[in-house]
């Protein structure tokens, strides 16, 4: 095998997307796992649809996935510029070889012209298409003397440049996913190359700049397989040798059929972009799995199974992992379905993996926003007990915040399933035990509690479950008698008198 260089070429009309991130990471992988080069490439030839930030934004998506090239923008290479924009000069070569060689023509069409013919089509149950069998009926250098054509170009009128398709030829193409596949030129339709702006369309630059950087396998989506037909023609013309295709399987929504999308995210509450995003023209912002609470690792390993199964049981796998274990011939056909509900599973595996010290630190940033500092070691005991139940760090805040704060209020449920009308006598007599209990830690606690129980003839539950609603304010938390060892006697002998001062004087 040649060695191995692949693109990942993004177009910035917006945020990066999940599929374009998988897009990204799968090309990643492959370089890696044959020790070749990963270049960046930004399309940006369609200026309409330009969007400013969405280069940079792109940038540091793969940044924060641990996915950086070894060219690119910013990153700079032998085979510059990596912005289409800046290549106008050498596109320009480039197509006139094909116009000299007669594979490109100029095409004087204008758009209301091409709108008639498409509505024509359209009446009879047809679809135009501007293709060999009718080219030669049209406003184009085909039919025209070349004395004219230099004329209109000349006096500057519109017009565009298209490649001309062999009129019937078989073209055999071959992709690394999908095997053999077969075309008929006839059903192919004259591609534009050279807008009316004089800019390059996606076709032509990605096959020059492909040519020119050396790419041997081009790894992109499914959407671009309907292209493959005219860039291998384009590699044909130019007499070029062809990279490897492979085209990956569409990312699709969580349930029924179609293509994920902004909107589906939207609708059932989950990120479908890396980072947050702010629309520089509308102001609408976008979460993020960054800013959800995701760790990279855990999102570049969700994505790497939409599509790519590696085989056997094992689910979670370190980008070194992933490097090792890739191949095209373990990418599927058909789409893979994305699950919030796995997405968070895979976030959770990684929070519990994750080393205490590291847990701690990222949890004291989420203490200081609700601006609570407290010392290492308690916040340190207080994630140690927590982190089971968390899937994200801000989870743990949610699930421990009466390690930090009072209950200023007791859950209806819970006070209708605990409280009784001697239950405040109980728990009276339950803060002199407190009070009495010399050696206030969790196993002390639980002996003197039991004792208390039993010499009561109370069953623990009866007693357990007011005392946790004074703690926690709800029937939730970790151990009961942990959390009064981390209160202290002081706080926890305040909650119960507050529960009972609460609840005695009014109506449940």
């Amino acid at each position: 095998m040649k060695k191995v260089k692949v693109r990942f070429a993004p177009s910035p009309t917006g945020p990066l997307h999940l599929g374009g991130v998988r897009t990204a990471l799968y090309n990643y992988l492959f370089a890696k796992r044959y020790q070749g080069d990963f270049i960046l490439r930004i399309e940006d030839t369609d200026q309409e649809r330009f969007v400013p930030g969405a280069e940079g934004y792109i940038l540091k998506a793969l940044q924060w996935c641990g996915i950086e090239p070894d060219e690119g923008p910013s990153y700079g290479g032998n085979y510059g510029p990596y912005r289409q924009s800046e290549r106008k000069e050498i596109y320009k070569s480039h197509i006139e070889q094909l116009l000299k060689t007669g594979h490109a023509y100029h095409a004087f069409d204008t758009p209301e012209v091409l709108e008639t013919l498409r509505e024509a089509a359209h009446l009879q149950g047809q679809v135009f298409t501007y293709n060999a069998r009718i080219r030669e009926q049209l406003d184009n250098a085909l039919n025209l003397h070349s004395e004219e054509v230099a004329e209109r170009l000349a006096r500057g009128l519109p017009h565009v440049i298209r490649f001309k398709t062999p009129i019937s030829q078989p073209l055999k193409l071959h992709d690394e996913i999908r095997g053999q596949i077969s075309v008929d030129t006839r059903t192919l339709d004259d591609k534009i190359l050279v807008k009316s702006d004089g800019m390059p369309t996606y076709h032509l630059a990605n096959v020059i700049d492909d040519h020119l950087m050396r790419i041997s396998h081009v790894i992109r989506g499914e959407e671009w397989l309907p292209a493959m037909p005219i860039h291998l023609l384009l590699y044909r013309a130019f007499g070029w040798e062809t990279p490897q295709f492979a085209h990956l399987p569409l990312i699709l929504k969580p349930e029924g059929k179609g293509k994920l999308s902004k909107r589906d995210g939207d609708r059932l509450d989950f990120p479908v972009l890396p980072l947050r995003w702010k629309d520089p023209h509308s102001g609408a912002i976008s979460q993020g799995y960054r800013d959800a609470g995701y760790f990279s690792e855990a999102f570049i390993n969700m994505i790497a199974l939409l599509g790519w199964n590696p085989g056997g049981e094992q689910e979670l796998f370190s980008l070194e992992s992933l490097i090792k274990k890739f191949s095209l011939e373990k990418v599927n056909k058909s789409g893979a379905h994305f699950s919030k509900e796995k997405a968070q599973w895979f976030n959770q595996q990684y929070l519990q993996q994750k080393p205490l010290e590291e847990l701690t630190s990222l949890f004291s940033q989420e203490l200081k926003k609700h601006k609570i500092y407290a010392e290492n070691h308690y916040v340190q005991r207080v994630v140690e007990a927590i982190r089971d139940r968390a899937h994200f760090i801000h989870e743990i805040w949610d699930q421990s915040i009466y390690f930090f704060i009072p209950p200023d209020s007791y859950e209806e449920k819970a006070v209708k399933k605990a409280w009784r009308p001697d239950t405040a006598s109980y728990l009276d007599q339950l803060k002199d035990l407190l009070q009495a209990t010399e050696n206030f830690t969790a196993n002390h606690l639980r002996e003197n509690i039991q004792v208390f129980v039993k010499a009561r003839q109370l069953s623990f539950g009866r007693l357990m479950q007011p005392l946790r609603l004074a703690l926690v304010g709800a029937l939730y938390g970790a151990d009961v008698f942990f959390i009064m060892e981390m209160l202290g006697r002081q706080e926890s002998t305040q909650r119960l008198t507050r529960l009972c001062k609460v609840l005695s004087t009014s109506k449940h």
